[in-house]
């Protein structure tokens, strides 16, 4: 497996999906030199980032259009510990974006073992009234299929 951070993708489940490098910094490790547990969530964030600039709706974009997105659920599986200057991919794939973003995520090594994988369900909310959104912004499902459009006519034109 490349260590390197991968261009938005559709994943197997043709779903929206990225992938981000991340080295282990010394800042997130405890006295025994394993990262600290609530630091994933961290890792996790640098991944739907990256899934949300991909998709062109990241977090100003979304604060400009009067959309807030606050994490309603998370959840962490801790498979294996990571360590001191590590060398993992973290990934991100949007699973639901029609009514909310549920994204799940996994930190992989190199040789692709599993060290944790997640989730995080995100509800859109008015910028102004503070009140939940029956539905997400047209923009945002707008951008997503056209992304989705656009990497399967890629991945057709690929195979022929």
């Amino acid at each position: 497996m490349n260590l390197l951070n991968k261009p938005l993708e559709l994943d197997a489940a043709n779903q929206l999906s990225v992938r981000e490098f991340i080295r282990i910094p010394f800042y997130d490790v405890d006295m025994a030199g394993m990262v600290w547990h609530g630091h994933y969530l961290k890792y996790f964030e640098v991944a739907r980032s990256a899934l949300l600039d991909g998709i062109g709706y990241n977090y100003r974009e979304m604060i400009e259009t009067g959309v807030l997105w606050p994490v309603i659920d998370s959840s962490t599986r801790y498979i294996r510990p990571l360590f001191l200057d590590q060398e993992v991919l973290v990934s991100a794939a949007l699973r639901e974006f029609q009514l909310r973003m549920v994204i799940d995520y996994r930190i992989l090594d190199e040789q692709g073992v599993v060290y944790s994988k997640g989730r995080t369900i995100q509800a859109p909310v008015d910028g102004k009234t503070r009140q939940l959104q029956l539905g997400s912004p047209d923009l945002l499902v707008e951008r997503v299929n056209a992304c989705i459009q656009k990497l399967s006519s890629k991945t057709a034109g690929e195979s022929r």
